[in-house]
């Protein structure tokens, strides 16, 4: 099956859906790799990998599918000039870079012909991403988890806003989504593809302890928090550290209060080592609409169906 878009068109994949690079769960190539042979776009996860272990997964990427394949790089993370350096010279087909201005890296990975997408979280940003010469974006609403962004707008009100302000460039709406209906109303509001996190994190190539999927897998869709408001917030599962961060920011406690909380928790001791009472269970809202681990590729299968189906009942004008 194929479903063309826009964004489609630019990445050369026959599936508007892209699998979000998650630290942990896709810093290896099982999960990117199955998404992208199903015909959507894996994404590896660079901002905890240390260069050679990247270096490797892009040559198992590279060995395992002559199909597109992305990676992430959160250009807030350690060393991440030496990163650039080892990407420049792999040339990947795509970067989706976060957490900074496009300007630090664009020239040198347009030169590398690699094609450039910029997370967003607002109209400002997708704007100047924009005049800088992004390829396209990556568009994230409030319901996402890991880093949405701080206003907490929705992404169906965000999507909308930035593909009216920037309608040159393909859009890809991320967060809140977890099925082909969803997949639907994003390509319905100007989006070319949605990025799925949470949906992917239960996927059986998740590469994240089976403790952090269990709990994602009974959350409803009320049970993340927001925390860390000044501190680069996250949406996380609710838990002790989530519940203690709302305190502190309830109670009004300053910045070093709340930070020396924020900082003590991690997503490696959730993600890696299981601990999903102390560490940052990362997750979106859209967690309360998954109740199954799935092979991604199947995930990536039911996604297109569930969309077909979408589409052919919506009711047609006389």
């Amino acid at each position: 099956m194929r479903i063309r878009t826009p964004v489609t068109d630019l990445l050369g994949i026959d599936l508007p859906v892209v699998q979000a690079g998650m630290s942990w769960v896709s810093s290896a190539s099982a999960l990117p790799l199955a998404v992208s042979r199903a015909g959507g776009l894996g994404v590896v996860a660079a901002g905890p990998m240390r260069i050679p272990d990247l270096s490797r997964v892009i040559d198992e990427m590279e060995h395992g599918t002559d199909q597109p394949f992305a990676v992430n790089l959160p250009l807030y993370r350690r060393g991440v000039d030496e990163v650039m350096d080892l990407l420049v010279a792999r040339r990947p087909r795509v970067l989706i870079a976060s957490q900074g201005g496009p300007r630090r890296y664009l020239a040198r990975f347009r030169d590398a012909g690699t094609i450039c997408l910029h997370v967003v979280a607002g109209v400002e940003h997708a704007v100047k991403a924009a005049e800088a010469g992004v390829d396209g974006l990556v568009v994230v609403g409030a319901e996402a988890g890991g880093h949405p962004a701080p206003d907490q707008v929705s992404t169906l009100v965000v999507v909308r806003a930035v593909a009216a302000a920037v309608p040159e460039l393909p859009v890809i709406a991320s967060g809140g989504f977890a099925d082909g209906a969803g997949l639907a109303a994003a390509l319905a509001i100007g989006a070319g593809a949605v990025q799925f996190g949470t949906r992917f994190l239960l996927s059986a190539e998740a590469n994240v302890h089976r403790a952090y999927q269990d709990a994602v897998l009974r959350a409803g869709i009320t049970d993340t928090r927001l925390v860390g408001r000044g501190l680069g917030p996250v949406r996380a599962l609710a838990n002790e550290f989530a519940e203690r961060m709302v305190k502190l920011e309830d109670s009004g406690a300053d910045l070093d209060a709340r930070r020396a909380e924020f900082t003590r928790s991690t997503l490696r001791m959730a993600a890696y080592d299981g601990d999903v009472v102390h560490g940052k269970v990362e997750a979106g809202q859209s967690a309360g609409l998954i109740d199954s681990v799935l092979p991604a590729g199947e995930i990536v299968r039911r996604i297109a169906e569930e969309y077909v189906a979408t589409v052919d009942r919506l009711p047609r004008p006389d």
